[in-house]
């Protein structure tokens, strides 16, 4: 591991080296020692600034921080690079996994039986034969409340198709200017269908 330190009108002592190192030793547990590090110290107007970036193999990971004393903006730059280390280090463990199994729940049954194919009984070459079970239908219906294919205000006929096709909706619900409630479809060849309620 190399660490490359500057001062930016800040003198870098051996004290703070030690805490920049302590820290680094911490996170070298996490990432391993493949990574290289940047330290760059720095005090504007009463404020010291921290900025510890290391670059391991997929990006650079960065920490910045700004405090009263060298020591602690070190410490929150420190801390923070270790957070990002950690989501770093567990990114691909964090993916999750799921079974394989059919989507109504059921392993695949696998039943087989033998035939042979031939036209004799002495030419007949012997064939497997694999039964997989019949998905079963589902009988469920499943209702979803919508407030964003209804108008709640009365629009003409054109109106209505522009609002329809902004909403990106195939049934939109409104009301004429006389009150009566019309229905607009978009069916699959693109047309739209008007549906006038009794």
């Amino acid at each position: 591991m190399n660490v490359e330190y500057t001062g930016r009108q800040f003198e870098i002592t051996a004290a703070i080296r030690k805490e920049v190192e302590t820290g680094l030793a911490k996170i070298k547990k996490i990432l391993g020692d493949k990574f290289d590090g940047k330290i760059i110290l720095s005090v504007e107007k009463r404020r010291h600034k921290a900025e510890i970036t290391i670059t391991p193999r997929k990006g650079p990971l960065v920490g910045l921080a700004q405090a009263s004393s060298m020591k602690a903006a070190i410490g929150e730059a420190l801390e923070h690079l270790s957070r990002q280390a950690i989501k770093y280090k567990t990114r691909g463990v964090a993916k999750k996994r799921h079974d394989r199994k059919n989507w109504n729940d059921k392993a695949p049954v696998e039943e087989t039986s033998k035939m042979a194919v031939g036209l004799t009984q002495s030419t007949a070459v012997p064939v497997l034969v694999h039964k997989f079970p019949v998905v079963e239908k589902s009988t469920e219906v499943q209702l979803v409340r919508s407030d964003d294919s209804v108008a709640l205000r009365p629009m003409t006929l054109e109106e209505a198709i522009k609002e329809a096709q902004f909403r990106d909706r195939e049934v939109f619900v409104f009301r004429d200017p006389k009150g009566k409630v019309m229905v607009l479809h978009r069916k699959r060849d693109g047309k739209m269908e008007l549906i006038e309620a009794p």
